[in-house]
């Protein structure tokens, strides 16, 4: 053997480890990348609107899927009766309500 072929045998990179730094590593990286943007924070986001809608009591006011803002007034362990008007009532499904109204930040409409 030369000098020239052990120097290309020492310098050429493993299997194992080419294999890594080219494919395996950026393909982690990703993931990673993806979990903190994208899949912690709405999973987050999931959880606190699970706990809002669970925690709907009488009175409180909630907007439904639809985008109808109303006062609830009975509350059971599936559903909502929401009162959208004076004597305009509607059953919902909770899961389909999508937000509650924090009755401290709600501001009047024209005052």
């Amino acid at each position: 053997m030369n000098i020239t072929s052990l120097l290309a045998a020492a310098t050429a990179p493993s299997g194992g480890s080419f294999f890594l730094t080219s494919g395996l590593l950026p393909m982690i990286l990703i993931f990673v990348i993806f979990y903190f943007l994208l899949i912690r924070p709405q999973s987050r986001r999931a959880k606190e609107h699970q706990a809002q809608i669970a925690a709907i009591k009488k009175g409180d006011r909630v907007v439904t899927g639809g985008g109808l803002i109303g006062k609830v007034t009975k509350v059971t362990d599936s559903e909502v009766e929401v009162e959208l008007g004076q004597g305009v009532r509607v059953t919902a499904v909770k899961s389909t309500l999508s937000q509650v109204i924090d009755p401290a930040a709600a501001k009047p409409a024209n005052d």
